[in-house]
Formats: structure tokens, sequence, C-alpha cells
């Protein structure tokens, strides 16, 4: 079962009223990473490889914290701090502006006990513009069993 918006907005802080929708919550974008150096992934171990934080405003415009982005892939950090609670997994989802403007947002699952500031990759497929706190992402909650909770390398990511 899934839970309400309003449930899951009891696990965020900081949240505008726009953002807690009726089976979700919407996540903003905080920061925007652009990946500089390889990663490695092996069977027991992983290396994230490094990345370049990329400025709002490269023009120099009025400062209101614009990304202008090309075609490309990005990491992209969300700017609430995530709680999933134990007995719950967390699934993210795009929201449909960014599809509908040739962006997508890879995500992977959330499990119970995970607390931290979440990344994402977004898959620019043609220029865009993305302001800062702008809602780009949906949070769900599930209900599920589990033995443990999450203790990982990721955290408190971010915090």
């Amino acid at each position: 079962m899934f839970r309400s918006g309003a449930f899951l907005a009891d696990h965020l802080d900081d949240l505008r009223e726009s953002q807690v929708q009726p089976n979700g919550v919407d996540l903003t974008l905080g920061t925007v990473f652009e990946q500089e150096r390889p990663g490695r992934i092996e069977r027991g171990d992983k290396t994230v490889g490094d990345r370049r934080e990329l400025d709002p405003n490269p023009d120099g415009d009025d400062g209101n914290g614009v990304y202008r982005l090309e075609p490309g892939g990005y990491i992209v950090r969300y700017a609430e701090r995530i709680r999933i609670p134990e007995e719950h997994v967390g699934f993210l989802y795009p929201r449909s502006s960014l599809l509908r403007n040739s962006c997508m947002l890879d995500t992977a699952v959330w499990d119970a006990g995970y607390e931290g500031r979440g990344e994402g990759l977004l898959e620019v497929h043609h220029e865009i513009e993305l302001q800062t706190g702008a809602r780009i992402a949906q949070l769900t909650l599930a209900a599920a069993d589990h033995e443990g909770i999450y203790d990982g390398s990721y955290q408190r990511e971010n915090l």
C-alpha cells in the first residue's frame, strides 16, 4: 500500500505546501553536478567519480539560480533532507514537466532507514533551463516488509 503525501511530508523538512501531493511529495532541485572522472563499481565496493558543481548563473545574470543545461548527463542533488521510515520503501519518479521537456530523471529505490539528501541522474535530451528550487521529482512511500534498515555508504549523504 502506498502512503499519502501528507504522511510522507511528516518525514521531510522545510516543505512548501505546494510540494505535498495526494500520493507523494515533490522534491526540488538543489544543486547540479557534472561528472569529470570515471567511477568504478566492483563486486564488493564502489567509487563515485570526481564531479564538478555547476554554476547556476554562468552568464552572471540576475542571480536567480537558473542552470542552463545542454544535452548530456548530469547529477542532481535534491534540496530536501529525506528520512525513509521503518517498514517503508521510497520510490522516486520524475515530474511530468521534465518528461515534456525532453528530460529524464533516473533514480533508485530508497530503503527503510535511509537518511540524506539524495541524488539522481538527469538526462537532458534538449537544452533546458532549471531554476534552483524547481520541483523535479515526486517521492512516494510504500509499506514494506524488511529485515534491518539501510546502513550503507550513502547513509546521511550530503547532510
